[in-house]
């Protein structure tokens, strides 16, 4: 099976006929430019789509009828954002409802319901990605233990939807800088002892590994030693700057503090003391700059970005090559929309052409990813 894929979640449609659109603007045109015989979808859907495809299965098999006709395959779904993924400003919003709320634990159930109806016939198992529990704060032991609990009730969902699909459908959990589970340590940590480890892993962004200065292999050697799987890694890169107080550095990475989403900045002295910021705007007023950083912005990945910043595609490759089990690898560079370079003055939605910049990333992870796995 054909583990590639990218997640939906760069396209703002939130019902069926919105997402059907996006597949014949979008998805079927990168398709085409990539050249491969069927796309890999890492499906997002907003909790109102979700919840319509999980009560019809008619419409839910009409759904498999429509990807399947444009040679499409959803390999995974991404159920991260509960909706408004595109709002002008979406910043804390993206964490709620958190695993706190009961909304939280519905709509990944409603999920697991349409992952079983849409993965291909020759798909081992399938995953859903989720947030790591909420933002930091407020957090108390009480919503410690709500999270607990919830995490429970949705393993014990899952098993029995993956009883009637006759394979897993699991829970990844995906670490985030400034989240309660922050870095993957934080999350084998959290999950080891708390979470049915049959049906809850990790889905490993490798931006967000980055932005955390771990060392890639030593992560998943922790991830497998503690009996954790990762269950899907997403595939995209930081920014790295060297140097935050070169003024170069300071003009692009200024082009970079945009208004939708929080792009969290670690600086880290190479020797465990790494100083934070919970946005960019935030770094560049308040960091002191004398260390390098890490800036959680998802920039193409066959593409380096304007001088003298670069991308952390190297942790992408060691971190890939490091897991062992074979496992989808979700291309997600959702920021597409806001990447800057528009021409001065244009509106943020001025035609940017998404597809083609998807496929490139595509065609450059089957090269540099799947195939270097295959070749070892």
């Amino acid at each position: 099976m054909n583990r590639l894929c990218y997640s939906t979640n760069v396209h703002p449609a939130e019902d069926l006929p919105g997402i059907l659109r996006q597949l014949d603007t979008c998805a079927v045109p990168i398709r085409e430019r990539t050249g491969f015989d069927r796309l890999g979808l890492g499906l997002w859907l907003a909790a109102d789509a979700a919840s319509a495809l999980a009560a019809d299965p008619s419409l839910l098999r009409r759904l498999r009828v429509e990807l399947d006709a444009r040679d499409l395959s959803v390999l995974a779904l991404n159920a991260f954002p509960y909706g408004g993924f595109h709002q002008r400003v979406v910043k804390h919003a993206v964490y709620r409802p958190d695993w706190t709320e009961p909304a939280r634990a519905a709509y990944t159930a409603d999920c697991a319901t349409v992952l079983a109806g849409l993965l291909p016939d020759d798909a081992d198992s399938g995953s859903i990605s989720t947030l790591p529990l909420a933002w930091r704060s407020p957090w108390s032991p009480a919503a410690d233990r709500a999270a607990e609990q919830a995490l429970r009730r949705t393993a014990a969902a899952l098993r029995t939807v993956s009883a009637r699909a006759g394979r897993p459908i699991r829970l990844a959990v995906e670490p985030e800088p400034g989240c309660v589970l922050d870095t993957v340590e934080d999350a084998v940590g959290w999950l080891a002892t708390r979470a049915d480890l049959e049906f809850v892993g990790l889905c490993l962004d490798t931006c967000h590994l980055a932005v955390s200065f771990a060392d890639p292999e030593r992560t998943v050697a922790a991830v497998e030693r503690a009996g954790l799987r990762v269950v899907r890694i997403q595939a995209s890169a930081a920014l790295h700057v060297d140097d935050p107080n070169d003024p170069a550095a300071r003009r692009v990475l200024a082009d970079h503090a945009e208004p939708r989403y929080l792009h969290q900045v670690r600086e880290s002295d190479g020797a465990g003391r790494v100083l934070t910021a919970d946005d960019l705007p935030e770094a560049l007023e308040r960091l002191p700059g004398r260390w390098p950083w890490r800036v959680h912005f998802h920039v193409p990945l066959h593409a380096p970005p304007p001088a003298p910043l670069r991308a952390t595609t190297d942790v992408l490759r060691r971190a890939v090559a490091a897991v062992r089990e074979r496992t989808v690898i979700e291309v997600e560079t959702y920021t597409w929309p806001v990447l800057p370079g528009r021409p001065a003055g244009a509106p943020d939605d001025a035609p940017v052409d998404i597809p083609a910049g998807i496929a490139a990333e595509l065609t450059w992870a089957e090269r540099e990813l799947i195939s270097e796995r295959v070749d070892g």
